[in-house]
């Protein structure tokens, strides 16, 4: 460190990879493996922040255990801020099936339109376009969007209607 204030970059270079060893041992054991990294990282940084305050007189190690020390304590305050809570083995998980077919059911139906009367249903009916913003999307006439909407919902449920009575 002493070179390193003194101008010698390769030597802080060198320098820094040997504290991030050292204090990850030393946060390895002291906290919790998931907190290891960022204490490691927040105390790099505050090295690197406080390097100007180092005395070459006095030993480097005391030092960084210093700045360690002080950060370790942050990170067990934190764990009072950020409680944990145990998850269960269980953890329920909503059933996206009837979404998945349903969207599956209405794409397979919107093949059926003509491509002018489907991307505008798409738009309008489905991702909520307005009638004006429709219309400048597809080049259609506002008149023309509503037109090939309602022939296009029409023909929709004329299919679904044969297909209910066919499975009657």
């Amino acid at each position: 460190m002493a070179a390193a204030q003194s101008g010698d970059s390769a030597a802080y270079r060198r320098l820094l990879p040997e504290i991030a060893v050292w204090l990850r041992r030393y946060f390895t054991r002291r906290l919790p493996a998931g907190m290891v990294d960022d204490a490691v990282q927040d105390t790099m940084i505050a090295v690197h922040e406080k390097r100007h305050t180092y005395d070459p007189s006095r030993p480097f190690r005391a030092w960084l255990c210093a700045i360690a020390r002080y950060k370790w304590i942050d990170a067990i305050r934190s764990l009072n801020a950020k409680p944990t809570v145990a998850l269960d083995e269980d953890i329920a998980v909503d059933d996206h099936e009837v979404a998945v077919v349903s969207a599956s059911l209405l794409e397979q139906l919107l093949t059926t339109l003509k491509p002018a009367q489907s991307r505008v249903i798409r738009l309008v009916k489905i991702e909520g376009y307005s009638v004006e913003e429709a219309s400048r999307a597809t080049g259609q006439s506002a008149s023309l969007v509503k037109i090939n909407i309602h022939r296009g919902l029409r023909k929709l449920t004329s299919l679904l209607q044969r297909q209910e009575a066919y499975a009657d």
